[in-house]
C-alpha cells in the first residue's frame, strides 16, 4: 500500500482544527495556507513542465525548472513569514511552524510513496 502523497494538504486541513481550538492566531494559518497552496501549485507547474523538457531529451532544462522553482517556493514561504511577522510577531511564528511543519511532512511522504513505489522512466539506468 502506497502512502498518500498530499498528505500535506491533510494536515493542513486538521491545522486549522487546532488553530482555532489552541487560539492561535488565524492571520498566521491563513498566510501559511495561502503561501503553502502557491508553492503546491508550483510545484506542480514545474513538475509538468521538467517531464516535458525530459520527454523532449533535454535533461539541463529539467534540472534547470527543478532547481529555479525550487529556490522560488522556498524565497516565496520565507517571504511570506518575514511579512507575517513584521505585521503580528506571534502569527509569524505560527505561520513559520506550520510551514516547517508541512515541508518535513511532504518531503518524507514523497521520499516514501518514492521508494514503494517509483514511478516509470525514474530508475537509473546506466548509458
Amino acid at each position: 500500500m502506497s502512502p498518500p502523497k498530499h498528505v500535506d494538504l491533510v494536515v493542513l486541513a486538521a491545522a486549522a482544527v487546532v488553530f482555532v481550538l489552541a487560539d492561535f492566531s488565524l492571520l498566521g494559518y491563513a498566510a501559511a495556507a495561502v503561501a503553502w497552496l502557491a508553492q503546491r501549485a508550483i510545484q506542480w507547474l514545474a513538475q509538468r513542465r521538467s517531464t516535458e523538457a525530459l520527454k523532449a531529451g533535454n535533461r539541463q532544462r529539467a534540472m534547470g525548472i527543478v532547481a529555479a522553482t525550487t529556490l522560488g517556493r522556498v524565497w516565496l514561504m520565507a517571504t511570506v513569514v518575514l511579512c507575517v511577522g513584521i505585521a503580528q510577531r506571534t502569527a509569524g511564528l505560527s505561520s513559520a511552524i506550520l510551514l516547517a511543519i508541512l515541508f518535513t511532512i511532504s518531503m518524507g511522504s514523497s521520499g516514501l510513496a518514492y521508494l514503494l513505489e517509483p514511478e516509470e522512466g525514474h530508475s537509473v539506468q546506466p548509458r
